[in-house]
């Protein structure tokens, strides 16, 4: 494989060890920053927005007039890039907090179950629904001039279990093969079977190959699979591909032709149809934006 050199900025934060999160807030007329990512776990508001373009990922979404991300993975690229929005009146507010903010007997007390799984989830990215947004927002927007330390600490906490609160109703972002994250399932029937279509994805991958693994017959599994994962086999087969495809576009200097069909594809010609479908652009076109952004500073 030939691997590109890679110019995505690893961010290093203001984030001290003695401090349990950094918090900036600002208002600008542009998002000028290039795409990065950073160690630490990132809480990101936007507010007055409305046309900027948030990549996390392989993910790329025009966004409204309020926007709440969280992202705990750390090597999962991200930007937010100015795109369509007019506005001159924008706001951001950034909370970064480090993984161990949390020590580990801590988060796996009962009562951390929904933070300790929003954490998790938010390794691909998580996007919450403005129900979530209008539920935080008060305390959002008093964060940063909250002067009083522990009690910043204790409405951050609570910020965060509110919005756990939502993550099932929360949008995930990048796909778990271009993150890089590992599978996880409540069922260990699907994770045997996420993990097979992971390690043979460049293969022809049967329907009654998984359904054996599963220990089931193949109209019982294709439903479970779906129950249990909220997408029929065959779009969790192709997304799982196209995320192999778009790190390969974003990481190689492999052709288009090569990606294709070195990430399970058999159809050129379908390999770009399913890609434009899902990301809106073509596998050229993704290549060349995500380049532009990718500035050395």
């Amino acid at each position: 494989m030939n691997v590109a050199q890679n110019h995505i900025i690893r961010e290093i934060t203001p984030l001290s060890d003695k401090d349990c999160f950094y918090i900036a807030e600002r208002f600008k007329t542009e998002f000028t920053y290039p795409i990065h990512n950073h160690a630490e776990f990132e809480l990101n508001f936007t507010e007055k927005a409305a046309g900027v373009r948030r990549i996390v990922g392989d993910s790329a979404e025009v966004i409204g007039d309020y926007d709440l991300v969280l992202i705990t993975g750390k090597e999962l690229e991200h930007v937010w890039e100015q795109h369509e929005c007019c506005s001159k009146e924008i706001r951001e507010i950034t909370i970064q907090f480090s993984s161990d903010l949390f020590f580990k007997n801590f988060i796996n007390k009962n009562q951390f179950d929904s933070i300790r799984d929003m954490l998790e989830r938010a390794q691909k990215g998580l996007s919450f629904p403005m129900p979530a947004i209008l539920k935080v927002y008060g305390m959002l927007d008093t964060l940063a001039s909250e002067k009083q330390g522990f009690y910043a600490v204790i409405k951050f906490l609570t910020i965060l279990y509110e919005l756990s609160l939502y993550v099932d109703k929360a949008h995930t972002l990048s796909s778990s093969s271009f993150a890089k994250i590992g599978i996880h399932s409540d069922s260990r029937r699907v994770q045997k079977v996420q993990e097979y279509i992971n390690a043979h994805y460049k293969e022809e991958i049967r329907l009654n190959q998984l359904a054996d693994i599963a220990g089931m017959t193949s109209v019982s599994f294709s439903r479970f699979f779906k129950l249990r994962t909220g997408k029929n086999l065959s779009d969790y087969i192709i997304d799982i591909r196209l995320g192999f495809a778009t790190r390969l576009l974003v990481d190689s200097t492999m052709s288009v032709a090569e990606i294709c069909y070195d990430c399970g594809f058999n159809n050129l010609s379908n390999f770009n149809r399913i890609f434009k479908k899902k990301k809106e652009c073509s596998p050229k076109e993704f290549r060349e934006n995500y380049r532009k952004k990718k500035k050395l500073i």
